[in-house]
């Protein structure tokens, strides 16, 4: 007899078994870097070779679409409509990558060879994202096996390969296909828990502002000892204007940047408790850094942060003596969805004016991804986190959004779906840089708590339409 419990069964003996492992060092093998021009075939390879069939074999009907823009990778869609009168999930993933990076992993690994040390498999795409999307349809494999070909509901899948670009297109695409993309819920998987040990829950994603700050004085460096101490040298007033943007410690000071009211109430709640932690090898967690008042997991979560990504004044690989002629740093912003970015530009013109900074130019600004979040005590999540709770056993900790970015707002906004994202990856797992890793222990958590999601999306007891 067919039952929910068999169903997790088999999904945990398909990763205790090595088949999950064998799958993805066939995903990983495909170098589906979306950041090198010349790795532009693999993107198409990556869908037609490795997703397309598979998804046919279980009985979806699978597309593979050119991007709206030029340039940008592929996106795939399939779906397995049982009855159009049961509930429709829509399932996301990314199959590109960042660069490999290749000269930068240590000894030993590669980022296109899948490579298991200890309780980590190492390659590029492990966590981000080619790991996370194997696990759900993995999951649902296992479920259509035990059920013996029937799910009880509808899946539709959308599978882009521009997501470390931006999710370029993908807008466009989700305006000209809403009908083909049309579902009661999201519910996929992408970014980290908030700790290793920890199955999370997170129901947004917050954006990504990005823009250059630029003092540019002259055409060419000008003799150190000749005009040290006389001329001004870009890189300091550089560095004094972006002291007047974020102090000492970390807290934004461009306060029109952040929540007006504070984190939102629903926010605070959800968070009430909620444990952040990066994982052996992460970055520290400093308890004195951001904005004073604030848990970690409220500034993490529920607040915007403001990083310098990379600053340049003169040649640091072969310095001169000389007062370099320009500086520029490369900034964004992180925000939460209670924010409006579109006033983030004019709000630092204004406030470099007002510090007298009015010599620094802003440029490239712009919104590499929306902010967007679902409640996090909407029905659909409630029942989601009741699901995966009877099936780890375990607590499952909600959170209002992600810490990094997801284009989230093509589901929320454009399509009007509640989020469910499920991380099956962890802060410390070194992507979009070398050494990337999936954790095996919450990767097997992950199928089993997945199995459970499918099953139960064909019983009664789903949220109304």
């Amino acid at each position: 007899m067919p039952s929910r419990e068999g169903a997790i069964a088999r999904a945990a003996a398909f990763f205790d078994e090595g088949r999950f492992k064998a799958l993805l060092a066939e995903l990983v093998a495909i170098p589906s870097t979306a950041q090198e021009p010349d790795f532009a075939p693999e993107l198409d390879r990556y869908l037609r070779q490795a997703i397309q069939p598979w998804v046919e074999r279980m009985g979806f009907a699978a597309t593979i679409h050119p991007n709206p823009l030029a340039g940008f990778g592929p996106i795939l869609t399939a779906e397995r409509i049982e009855d159009p009168s049961l509930p429709t999930v829509l399932l996301y993933g990314h199959g590109d990558t960042v660069r490999g990076l290749d000269a930068q992993w240590r000894a030993g690994l590669t980022p296109w060879a899948l490579t298991e040390e200890g309780d980590r498999w190492y390659g590029r795409g492990t966590a981000d994202n080619k790991g996370q999307h194997a696990i759900n349809l993995a999951a649902l494999e296992a479920v259509l096996e035990e059920r013996g070909g029937k799910l009880g509901c509808n899946v539709k899948l959308l599978l882009e390969m521009a997501e470390e670009r931006g999710s370029r297109g993908l807008q466009e695409f989700a305006d000209a296909r809403k009908d083909l993309l049309a579902a009661d819920v999201l519910i996929a998987s992408d970014g980290p828990r908030v700790e290793p040990e920890l199955p999370t829950i997170a129901t947004g994603n917050r954006g990504i502002f990005q823009f250059d700050l630029v003092l540019a004085l002259r055409q060419g460096g000008v003799h150190s000892g000749h005009w040290g101490g006389l001329t001004t040298d870009p890189a300091i007033r550089l560095g004094h204007a972006i002291a007047a943007i974020c102090d000492a410690k970390g807290r934004i000071l461009v306060r029109d940047w952040l929540p007006q009211n504070g984190v939102p109430a629903e926010v605070r709640a959800a968070l009430a408790g909620c444990p952040v932690g990066g994982g052996e090898g992460a970055a520290t967690i400093d308890a004195d850094w951001g904005e004073p008042g604030l848990t970690p997991a409220e500034k993490i979560y529920g607040w915007n942060s403001f990083i310098v990504l990379a600053m340049l004044s003169g040649q640091p690989e072969n310095p001169m003596n000389a007062v370099a002629p320009s500086a520029r740093a490369t900034c964004h912003i992180r925000y939460i969805a209670d924010t409006d970015p579109h006033g983030f530009e004019a709000a630092l013109r204004r406030h470099l004016d007002a510090a007298g900074f009015a010599d620094i130019a802003i440029e490239n600004a712009g919104m590499r991804m929306s902010a967007a979040r679902t409640a996090p005590n909407h029905p659909w999540v409630l029942w989601a986190q009741e699901s995966m709770q009877r099936s780890l056993g375990t607590r499952v900790q909600v959170i209002p959004n992600s810490s990094g970015g997801l284009p989230g707002d093509v589901f929320a906004d454009q399509l009007g779906l509640p989020m469910v994202w499920v991380p099956h990856s962890y802060n410390g797992c070194k992507q979009h840089g070398p050494d990337e890793h999936l954790l095996m222990a919450p990767a097997r958590e992950g199928i089993r708590a997945f199995a459970g999601l499918w099953w139960d999306l064909g019983e009664p007891g789903t949220p109304r339409r």
